[in-house]
């Protein structure tokens, strides 16, 4: 194999929610998506390491779908990244819901409003990094504004509840 796997998997990883022969660049978002692959989503809140767990059982599939080989089982073992979640949850999410993947997955990116941030507009990556770091730490507000599922009326506090159960509430409440 020429290309290094990691590579690769990112490629194939964007090829899950966005078209990689498209070369216009108001309509990428490698940039991005590479920020998000880069970033290491951790867990807080009780059962949501079952949310990592689907991100890195995207690892395998890519595995079966390129017939690899001799996979060094450390590259399988990694932590999950944010790009890894976000596409395993918005699968979850359009099964559920029977909404439209990829769909999902950049309803997502506008509940987050990271979806306006193409390949041609210029931003800073510490904007990406501080909307992450909103998710991830789950400093958005009380009713999941700022975060993947935002509710109109959030009868609990969402920075509390497990994104299983937000994506729940979001589909109910979006439906």
């Amino acid at each position: 194999m020429d290309t290094p796997l990691d590579e690769l998997y990112f490629k194939w990883l964007y090829s899950q929610v966005a078209d990689p022969d498209v070369v216009n660049p108001y309509a990428t978002h490698w940039r991005l998506l590479k920020l998000l692959y880069t970033r290491e989503f951790v867990w807080f809140v009780p059962n949501d390491d079952n949310r990592l767990a689907d991100g890195k059982d995207l690892r395998y599939e890519f595995i079966d779908c390129e017939q690899l080989q001799d996979v060094d089982e450390s590259w399988v073992r990694m932590p999950c990244s944010a790009l890894e979640l976000l596409i395993a949850l918005s699968r979850k999410l359009a099964f559920n819901s029977e909404w439209a993947y990829p769909g999902c997955f950049w309803g997502l990116m506008d509940n987050v409003e990271l979806k306006q941030y193409n390949d041609r507009r210029s931003y800073r990556e510490d904007t990406i990094q501080d909307v992450l770091d909103t998710i991830i730490f789950r400093t958005y507000k009380y009713d999941g504004r700022g975060g993947l599922f935002p509710l109109r009326e959030g009868k609990e506090d969402q920075r509390r509840v497990e994104l299983w159960y937000q994506m729940c509430a979001y589909i109910l409440e979006n439906t």
